[in-house]
């Protein structure tokens, strides 16, 4: 139960959100993504992507958290159709310098690697965005999380949209509400939501985007033991108050390479790097999302059974216009000519 004091608040929120979800165009892929889309065509795609990938993450294991993010941060605007991938040009504006994404992303020449030889191997037939799709499933398997088959058949995107990238991404401060909004819009619920953020499992993140959170409400969400207060003394020392934006740790301290719950259970002893993370237990309003970290944080295999149903729902969000207007690009950084 909402406590009285919260409920108009609560409510004004729930309104806002189904306001915000009658706009939205993005839901379940139209035509339906297939398993065997590329069986007869390119056959071999699921077996270069792997192998890429393998050699990728063995040099690197942040590789993997680069590739997923790259894949997220897709599909959260016009669906996932590549356009993340887009570079400037005299007459497209790309997605790579907004603000959600300009320090954030990376493991773009990665992906040219692995398209130049799928073409190589199949000239014309995979699509960037299914190649990005596929290798984020390979990303997670490779540094110990769950396995899940990838539905194929995208198509990639002839536009990018800059402004989307802007509003419809999660940003590190914001509240468990704005991004639940953010999440539904996509058509993805808040069990999508709390299950995906567990990617932050591994990966980095920049001072700039946990300042406030370690010199602001760290010490008053942590556990007071001599662990969590050495590792806040440490966070303080990689990130000053003033300059150092570009320093960067890792958003999950206990297994940083390894895809884990251990993610959750840092969430349950108030030491969540971001604000936005910690936010969806420590929140008054994060009922739901609360209840849901205690469950993954007790029980990993239910956590890794939700994050493969979630990253296949999140992989089928698909915008009908790139779907039908379309292409598979030859170079995933421009449309064909």
């Amino acid at each position: 139960m909402v406590p009285s004091f919260l409920s108009k608040s609560f409510l004004l929120h729930v309104v806002l959100v189904f306001c915000f979800l009658g706009d939205t165009t993005l839901y379940a892929s139209d035509p339906p993504l297939t398993l065997d889309y590329y069986a007869s065509t390119c056959p071999t795609v699921f077996d270069i992507v792997k192998k890429e990938m393998e050699c990728a993450v063995l040099s690197d294991p942040r590789n993997a958290a680069m590739i997923v993010r790259l894949h997220f941060h897709d599909c959260f605007v016009q669906g996932c159709d590549g356009s993340v991938l887009l570079d400037d040009t005299v007459t497209l504006k790309g997605e790579k310098k907004a603000a959600t994404n300009i320090h954030s992303l990376k493991g773009f020449g990665l992906v040219d690697q692995i398209k130049n030889i799928v073409e190589s191997e199949c000239p014309g037939i995979v699509s960037c965005a299914d190649i990005l799709t596929i290798a984020a499933r390979d990303a997670v398997i490779l540094v110990g999380g769950p396995y899940w088959d990838v539905p194929v058949g995208r198509k990639d995107s002839i536009t990018a949209n800059f402004d989307h990238a802007n509003t419809n991404l999660p940003t590190p401060d914001e509240n468990v509400l704005s991004i639940i909004s953010k999440f539904l819009y996509q058509g993805l619920s808040v069990t999508d939501m709390v299950a995906l953020a567990g990617a932050h499992t591994i990966g980095m993140a920049r001072c700039q985007n946990f300042r406030s959170r370690i010199y602001g409400g760290f010490e008053s969400t942590s556990v007071k033991n001599p662990i969590s207060e050495s590792h806040l003394s440490s966070l303080r020392s990689i990130c000053p108050p003033i300059g150092g934006d570009n320093n960067i740790t890792a958003m999950d301290y206990v297994t940083p390479n390894l895809f884990d719950n251990s993610f959750y259970q840092l969430l349950q002893n108030g030491e969540g790097l971001l604000n936005s993370d910690q936010d969806m237990y420590s929140s008054v309003f994060g009922i739901e999302t609360r209840e849901l970290v205690k469950k993954y944080a007790a029980d990993p295999l239910a956590f890794f059974l939700q994050f493969s149903d979630s990253m296949v729902k999140m992989g089928n969000i698909t915008n009908s216009e790139s779907f039908f207007t379309g292409e598979v690009r030859k170079n995933c950084r421009f449309i064909n000519t």
